[in-house]
Parts: structure tokens; sequence; C-alpha cells
């Protein structure tokens, strides 16, 4: 970590963007956080709010007043304030487009006018339909159609990645973009979709583990900090900017064999069940058949790589989730 400087966190209470502001405080940085809380949880961040080098804001990043205020006592823009999560992606896609496009616009306009480093998290998501396995930043990419909201979401992502890197070519502003690979820890919840802990609530309450589609897709899941291990690299890396890197674990399981293990882990009785994607999302849903990053360009930066094995992955979420579950 070089010297101490101020971090302004989009989307600084939300699960992610907590666990940053955590190890950026105990690495001496000051670091301010705002968060309209549709998805971020005040309760995320209650053990820092009395902590003299954090700030919270409550607004949306649409607010440009605070949002200027705000970036001009800021070194580092963290950029994080997104729509998540399939389930609110497919059914508000008005919100997830507006959200990530103008949000990042803001965020880079107000960046341009102090001078600020910014990193941009994006997603996985942006290979929509690739077929080249393991994903590497550089590839083509194939989306389905616009008439399935489903891609709005990658699409949007890649509109923000296309923004930040016209604003460091053209402008000279300082950007980085980070794509991130299914990312899980404490405090991430199941409400928007997100697989580990829905499936670690469901298999605690002894209820069905509901599996979409046919359950032989595979994801690759990272630990939140080994995520923030590698975000914070990047930040402090002269060599990071005007460049895109995966970041993600490069253990690869099937969504059938992830419920099982994790019932087994918590020893539910639940049964396994598969759902139909035009069930659990809406007629015309397309998903992935796998998913896992090539990590070769942060390694060879930062010599970056997860360590946090899937089974911990795991255990800790079900720890989480025994706190949240009667």
């Amino acid at each position: 970590m070089t010297s101490p400087k101020t971090y302004l966190i989009t989307g600084g209470a939300g699960f992610i963007g907590s666990h940053l502001s955590e190890a950026l405080l105990a690495a001496g940085n000051r670091v301010v956080a705002i968060d309209d809380l549709s998805t971020g949880r005040i309760e995320n961040i209650a053990t820092l709010q009395s902590h003299r080098n954090f700030h919270f804001a409550r607004a949306a990043i649409e607010n440009e007043v605070v949002l200027d205020r705000l970036i001009s006592q800021a070194d580092v823009v963290l950029h994080l304030a997104a729509a998540v999560g399939v389930k609110l992606i497919v059914e508000r896609p008005v919100q997830t487009i507006t959200t990530n496009i103008g949000g990042t616009e803001r965020v880079l306009q107000a960046s341009l006018r102090y001078g600020c480093r910014v990193l941009i998290a994006s997603t996985s998501e942006v290979y929509g339909k690739g077929s080249r396995i393991p994903f590497s930043e550089d590839d083509d990419i194939v989306l389905g159609p616009t008439s399935r909201s489903r891609w709005a979401y990658a699409a949007s992502k890649m509109v923000d990645e296309f923004l930040g890197l016209a604003y460091g070519r053209e402008y000279g502003l300082p950007v980085v973009v980070f794509r991130l690979f299914n990312t899980v820890g404490p405090r991430q919840t199941g409400r928007y979709g997100m697989v580990i802990p829905r499936f670690v609530g469901q298999a605690l309450r002894n209820a069905p583990i509901t599996v979409y589609g046919d359950g032989t897709q595979s994801r690759c899941f990272c630990d939140v900090a080994d995520a923030v291990r590698a975000i914070i690299g990047l930040a402090d890396h002269s060599d990071s900017l005007g460049r895109v890197f995966n970041v993600g674990g490069t253990d690869s399981i099937s969504i059938r064999a992830l419920a099982e293990r994790i019932r087994d882990l918590v020893e539910s009785d639940s049964e396994i069940v598969q759902v139909p994607y035009e069930e659990a999302y809406a007629p015309g849903f397309e998903d992935m058949a796998r998913r896992k990053p090539d990590n070769t360009r942060i390694h060879e930066l930062l010599g970056w790589r997860p360590e946090v094995p899937l089974q911990t992955i795991l255990q800790r979420a079900a720890d989480y989730g025994r706190q949240l579950v009667p």
C-alpha cells in the first residue's frame, strides 16, 4: 500500500463496497462512501460509522451536487454503484440501463474536473455468449438480441467500459476497468438472485434448493477478500491505467454440484429442484453454459491470484447465512 489517500466508493454500503471500505481504512486511508441504499444496507457499514476516517453520504449518484462535492475530496474513485443481480436486471431493465450508464457518466465527468483516478467495476456478463474458455480481456464478444432484457446489463456495462476507456484516451483521465466474476462472501444476500447465498438460505431452512435450468451450467467463485486485494492493487499500480482486468476464481463447479455441496455442508434435508428459466426469470431467458476467467493479465501485473478455496468460501457463506436464518 502506498501513502494514505482519500477514496470515494460509490455503492459503498454494498456487499463489496463495505469490504473495500474496511480494508482501505485498516491500511490508514480515508474513505468516503456514497450509497442510496437501494441494494446496499446500512448494516454493512454499521461498525465503520464511528471511524474517524470514514464518512457516509446517503445519496444516489444521480445527485450531481453531492457527487461533485465528494469527488472533489477524493484521490481515487472506486465506482461500484450499479444495478445488481439477474433478478433485478430482468425485472427492471430501464433502471439497469439508466443507473449503469448514467451513473458512470456522472462519475467520469466529475472525476475529470478534479483529476481523480477512477476504477470502474465491470462484470463477467460482458463476455455474453462467448464460447472460448477461459475468457480473456481482449476476446470478441457475442450478445443476444435487444428484445431480451437479459442482455441489457451486459450491454450497459460494456458502454461503461467504453466510456471510461474513452475518457482516458481522449482526456487523459486515469481510468482502470476490472471485471468481477461471481464474487462471494459475508454480507452478500440472495435477494437479487446471487446463487450461493440463495442456496445457503434455502438449505438452512430445509426448503427446496431451486436450481435454475438443468444445473449443468458451471461457474467459478471468488472470495470477496481476494477481490478486494485485487481492486486495491490495481488502484495503487501506475501500469494498470487504461487497461481492463479480469478478477475471479478459476475452479469451476456446476450449479447442480454446488447445490449438493451446500446441502451437505449445512447437513440439510432439502430437496434439490430444477426450475425452468422461463419460470425463474422470463420467457426466452438465456444463460451462459460456462464462465471462467483468464487471470494472466492481473497476475503478471500484481502477482495476484485467488487464494481462498471454494470450500472455505462456502463455509463462510454458511456461517453468515446462519446469522440471518431464525
